[in-house]
């Protein structure tokens, strides 16, 4: 597992058709090899303050975003790894602080405050949470992703996300991954994270299937979508199944 846990880096993001998917990989599949995730299921539970502060900031704000989450790799059990996280964006530049600790000492120190340990990330992380007032669990959202880097370029990180979903109920990571669609069925969502220029390998691949970046906040979509749809019942999906509730 990679517990790196202070991060600064350039992140784009762009949305691909199931074809450019197997197209851009027959051209830099030689390039990558899985990391140490491969492939898994994804669930990342945003925090918020009751207004929606923080979310409400990023939609509006033009240079600068902020993020609160809870991440785990699967569904969490007690005693299961989990990433607390703050990220930031400023100029394009993405800053990321995580600590890790176990979702029983992640539930306990947003119920009580109580930090699981001492250390500068984890105080800087405790100082977020204190400025907007110890958000809470507002939105889960969870995908399946394939991760990849390149041996010869280290910095170098692409993920694929597809079956991206939210819930804004059953707000726990020991709860399973089952949320409504953000994206049409067969969309991926292509990352591409380097600390500095992309490879000519891959700029030139990009360039050749006509793969152009794009914008998209799965938490932003996923709160805006809220707004809209949250008195209504709606398909909620995981592993392909689909089935009504409301939410």
């Amino acid at each position: 597992m990679d517990l790196t846990c202070n991060f600064k880096r350039i992140e784009k993001k762009y949305l691909l058709s199931e074809q450019q998917y197997e197209a851009l990989l027959r051209r830099i599949g030689g390039h990558l090899t899985p990391d140490a995730y491969g492939r898994s299921t994804v669930l990342s539970l945003y925090l918020d303050t009751p207004d929606h502060r923080i979310i409400r900031d990023s939609i509006e704000a033009a240079d600068y975003k902020e993020k609160l989450r809870l991440r785990s790799y699967g569904t969490a059990s007690a005693d299961s790894p989990v990433f607390l996280e703050l990220k930031k964006k400023f100029g394009g530049v993405v800053y990321k602080r995580r600590a890790v600790m176990s979702l029983r000492e992640a539930e306990r120190y947003l119920r009580c405050g109580i930090k699981p340990f001492e250390s500068q990330i984890m105080s800087e992380l405790d100082w977020a949470m204190r400025l907007y007032g110890r958000p809470q669990g507002a939105m889960l959202i969870a995908c399946e992703r394939e991760a990849w880097f390149d041996e010869e370029h280290p910095d170098l990180r692409l993920t694929f996300d597809r079956n991206i979903r939210c819930r804004d109920s059953e707000l726990r990571l020991d709860r399973g991954s089952a949320g409504t669609p953000l994206l049409p069925k067969d969309t991926v969502l292509l990352e591409i994270k380097t600390a500095g220029a992309m490879p000519l390998w891959l700029a030139g691949a990009l360039d050749a299937e006509g793969i152009l970046p794009g914008s998209f906040s799965k938490y932003g979509t996923a709160y805006t979508r809220s707004l809209e749809t949250n008195i209504h019942p709606f398909p909620i999906i995981e592993g392909g199944t689909q089935h009504v509730v409301n939410l």
